[in-house]
This record gives C-alpha cells, structure tokens and sequence, in this order.
C-alpha cells in the first residue's frame, strides 16, 4: 500500500517545496555530465525523428521542468551541429497522484515561450502528466526512449514492514528512521523495503524501454554499507530529537513518535548494483558516487542561520507526511526546534549530501 504522505508541500509560499528545492537542483545538476552522454548516445546512435522522454518523480516547482529542459537543449545542439531536422519531443512529468501538479502546469506556457524564443525554429515538446507510483507499471511495453530520475527513489513505497504504525510492539522508540542507536532489525526492515521497491521499479521500467534505451537515476545514498553513521542519520535524528523535546513537554504524545517511521531509505551503492545485476535486463553503464551542498547561506548571514536554513528546506519535504500523522498546529514548533539541533550538529560539523548517480542501458 502507498503511503500517501510522502508528497512534498505544495504552493509557492515560503515553507514550499518549490522555494525550498536548491539541493535537489544540485543533484539534478550533479548528473549532468551522465546525462548528457547518456542522451548523446542514443541519439548519436539512431538519430530518430520522435524522442519520448520521462521525469519519474518530477515533484513540483521550478526543478520538474529543469531535467527534460536540459535534455531537450543538449539534443537541438547536438542536431545543429550535424545539420539534421528537428526531433519531436514526447515528454512524459510522472509523480504520485497528490503531487502539486497545478503549479507545474502553470509554469508550462512560459517554458513553451522560453524554448520557442531560443530557437523559433526549434524541435517541438509536447508535454503532458502521468499521475502514480513508478513502483508500477506507467507506460507501454516499449514506448520510451530515455528514462530520468532524481530525488526520488530514496522514498520507498511504503513503510517498512514491521514497522507500520499499528504493530503492537514498536522496534525504533524515540527515533523515526533509521538512527544510530536502532537496532539491526529496524535496518534490516528498511534495506528489504528498498529492495522490494527498487527491483518493481527496475522491471517495470525493463518492459516499458525500448532495446538500447537509457535510463539515468540519482537518489541519495550513502558511501559505505553501515546505514548507522552519523552523517547518515543527523537529519532523521534532529528531527526526531526535536519530537522528544516536544514528548517531555507534553506537546507530542511519546507514542505517536515510537509508533511513526518515514519511509526514507538512503541506500548504499552496492545495494543499487545487486538489484540491477539480478534483474539482468540492464546494463550499467556507469556509477558515481557525488557530494553536492546540502545548505546555502546567502552571503552576509550569519553561520546560526544555516540550521534553520536546513530546517526550512526538510520542512518542505517532510511537512505534509509530519502534519498527517502529528498535526498541523506543531509544524512550527516542531521545526525552529530542529533548527536547533542542526545548528548544533554543524558546529561540529560541516556535512555533505551523498548522492548515487547510476546511468543504465536497457540490454537487447
């Protein structure tokens, strides 16, 4: 069953996803490289009049539209360069059925305008939704040409099995994912949720591509197999601490924190690997693992700012799914005193989000 809280806060105020999305603009802009050689290729090999491509997990804001803008741009240049016509774009924005997709039709005749004032000759786009979850089938048996994905496989389709909240017995008290002190199980529960999820995604995705298809995913990860260190879990944890100070107060219930986990997993790589190699209809083409800043201060503030600046920016993910199981009327509560913890945590540190960047060729 989907959870239907894991949708990022809709409209354009200032807690929003679409203000509050810079460091997932970074890792679409960290997978450039192997998106662009990914897309080359297939066009370099074929050179087809008609390209359907897909943003799986587009979410909303000024980022759904940036991945197939990018690509489209790196095709006309390319096809400029060798004097052929242009190529008609399919392009397909999928996010679940909840995703704020009002605010990105609305952006949708300005970048209609943006393209045409560049080239007014260019290679049409046709851009339409698909609503749903990409753990399932989308699309027809080999009806896309190149598949991207980013800032969105991290979420898994549900939470982990054993950890639902109406188990009797809760196996992660006082945290809500997975956390330095959570016991093995607690991790094992994630890594077999992320597993199921990523193979249906995997062979979904294996019959909907045609034969010598690409497909380019980046999602956060992590770079070594223990899930327990502490830059992995410092997010999860501020958050989760700042829902005990709010239990020993008497704000929270302390079963309702002990009865919540968020469906996030950040994976390890070779996790990612052994799923591809054993559905085996993928050849990978290349995996890197990249760093990209997970908090920027405009310059002139002061450093204090910068864990509330990273409070603000999980706000706009995690809001929705928060509010739905604790209340609407703690989120402000709730995360000025994350801000506090992460200011804590980045006096002493200086952490960067880790990211996979995997680029897959569909075999014949």
């Amino acid at each position: 069953m989907e959870v239907q809280g894991v949708r990022m806060k809709e409209g354009e105020d200032e807690t929003s996803y679409a203000k509050n999305s810079l460091m997932q603009k970074n890792i679409i802009l960290a997978s450039r490289k192997m998106v662009k050689q990914a897309i080359l290729d297939l066009y370099c090999t074929t050179f087809p009049e008609k390209l359907n491509i897909v943003d799986l997990g587009c979410s909303t804001g000024p980022n759904a539209l940036l991945a197939i803008s990018e690509i489209m741009d790196i095709v006309d240049q390319k096809r400029h360069e060798l004097g052929y016509n242009p190529v008609q774009f399919q392009c397909f924005l999928n996010d679940l059925l909840w995703n704020d997709f009002n605010t990105v039709f609305k952006a949708l005749p300005g970048f209609h305008k943006k393209r045409l004032e560049k080239d007014p000759k260019g290679s049409p786009s046709f851009v339409v939704g698909v609503p749903g979850s990409f753990y399932g089938r989308l699309f027809p048996d080999k009806s896309l040409d190149f598949i991207v994905s980013s800032s969105s496989l991290h979420w898994l389709s549900q939470v982990p099995c054993g950890l639902e909240s109406g188990v009797k017995n809760h196996l992660n008290r006082g945290k809500i994912s997975i956390s330095k002190t959570s016991s093995s199980r607690v991790f094992s529960c994630y890594s077999e949720q992320f597993q199921r999820d990523f193979s249906a995604f995997i062979t979904s995705r294996s019959k909907e591509i045609v034969i010598g298809g690409r497909m380019v995913l980046s999602l956060f990860g992590r770079k070594a197999a223990n899930p327990t260190e502490e830059e992995n879990c410092y997010p999860l944890d501020c958050l989760a601490n700042a829902l005990m100070d709010m239990a020993s107060e008497g704000l929270v219930e302390e079963e309702r924190i002990d009865s919540y986990n968020i469906p996030f997993y950040a994976p390890w790589s070779g996790e990612v690997m052994n799923v591809i190699h054993e559905d085996g209809t993928f050849a990978v083409d290349r995996l890197e693992i990249v760093e990209v800043e997970v908090v920027t201060i405009k310059s002139g503030c002061d450093d204090v700012m910068k864990g509330h600046q990273w409070a603000k920016n999980l706000r706009a993910v995690m809001e929705p799914m928060l509010a739905d199981h604790f209340g609407r009327e703690i989120m402000d509560d709730l995360f000025c005193r994350a801000g506090n913890h992460f200011n804590e945590f980045f006096s002493r540190r200086n952490p960067k989000g880790t990211c996979i960047v995997v680029s897959l060729v569909r075999k014949g």
